[in-house]
């Protein structure tokens, strides 16, 4: 098995903030817009060093997405950012009618997603997200899973030409992807062959998969790891190779199990080769206030219920 070396904890959206920084200094049309939350979604060297290309919107949301949607019109590559809930649920309408229906270069970048935004609660704990977004035609949906990762797809949605929706997270969690690993959007990125279960896996999962995997191997049981950071455009081609070889898969993510990465996976499969398949995902509730980590363990995402869901789903092949 590959060993992914973890370089040390931070939080995804600092890789955000990394590549917005970036971005400044390479690219005079990238313009930032944000939600009253600067310092959450690590706005400030931006800001700082590019004020003419840095708007501050404040707690007006949707105001924000049609304002974003007009600069693309002069030529600007405008990326949003607010917490995952605001910028996906709270102005949804805009979203649809001005940027996926008009088909804008909008970057909708949502921090804090998931559960593990914590203390806060479920009013902010969105876990529709992916599945909302995802249904747009012609959105790009990407979910990174850690902050290297996250820097790269800020910097390659920049070049990419079309609207698209950002996920990443509030939590401390293991950087272990190169730091020079180019992120190509629709590809998948395998991290540890196997040859009797797959493991997808998206966003903060990814790291918990490969733990789950380097149990799992030490039980005799040889684990293949996919990591799926783009949802849409899926990267089919990756997955069904992969179940050909094992015949049965594992799909985990930090959503609800409706309308999130294992449905794209259960399509993929019902409609090209189907084979047994087990899911780690939210089971159709909202969340709660608690640790990241409470809350990961409550809901069974983590590198147990990898685990179980592995060993239960080859029993049934």
């Amino acid at each position: 098995m590959k060993k992914y070396i973890n370089q040390g904890s931070k939080d995804t959206r600092s890789g955000f903030g990394a590549g917005m920084t970036e971005l400044g200094q390479k690219n005079e049309n990238v313009v930032a817009l944000c939600a009253d939350l600067i310092g959450s979604l690590k706005f400030d060297d931006f800001k700082k060093n590019h004020p003419e290309r840095f708007f501050q919107i404040g707690i007006a949301e949707a105001n924000m997405i049609g304002i974003a949607a007009g600069l693309t019109i002069g030529g600007k590559i405008p990326f949003t950012g607010t917490f995952a809930n605001f910028s996906t649920g709270r102005v949804y309408d805009q979203i649809r009618q001005s940027v996926a229906y008009s088909d804008k270069n909008v970057k909708i970048c949502a921090s804090h997603a998931g559960l593990t935004l914590g203390e806060d609660g479920a009013t902010h704990q969105i876990l529709e997200d992916i599945g909302l977004m995802k249904m747009l035609p012609g959105m790009t949906v990407i979910n990174t899973c850690d902050y290297n990762q996250t820097k790269a797809a800020t910097l390659a949605l920049a070049d990419h030409h079309g609207p698209a929706y950002l996920r990443f997270g509030r939590p401390v969690v293991p950087n272990f992807t190169p730091a020079d690993e180019p992120f190509v959007i629709g590809k998948a990125i395998m991290l540890n062959e196997g040859t009797d279960v797959t493991i997808i896996a998206t966003g903060h999962l990814v790291w918990e998969a490969l733990v789950a995997a380097e149990a799992l191997e030490a039980k005799g049981i040889s684990a293949e790891v996919i990591n799926i950071h783009t949802i849409k455009p899926l990267d089919e081609e990756a997955i069904l190779k992969s179940v050909k070889k094992t015949g049965c898969v594992v799909t985990a993510e930090e959503h609800n199990i409706i309308g999130g990465l294992g449905e794209s996976v259960s399509r993929t499969l019902v409609a090209n080769h189907l084979v047994p398949q087990e899911f780690v995902a939210v089971n159709d509730s909202f969340g709660e206030s608690g640790t990241p980590d409470q809350l990961m363990e409550k809901y069974g995402l983590n590198s147990a219920a990898i685990i179980e869901k592995a060993e239960k789903v080859i029993k049934r092949k």
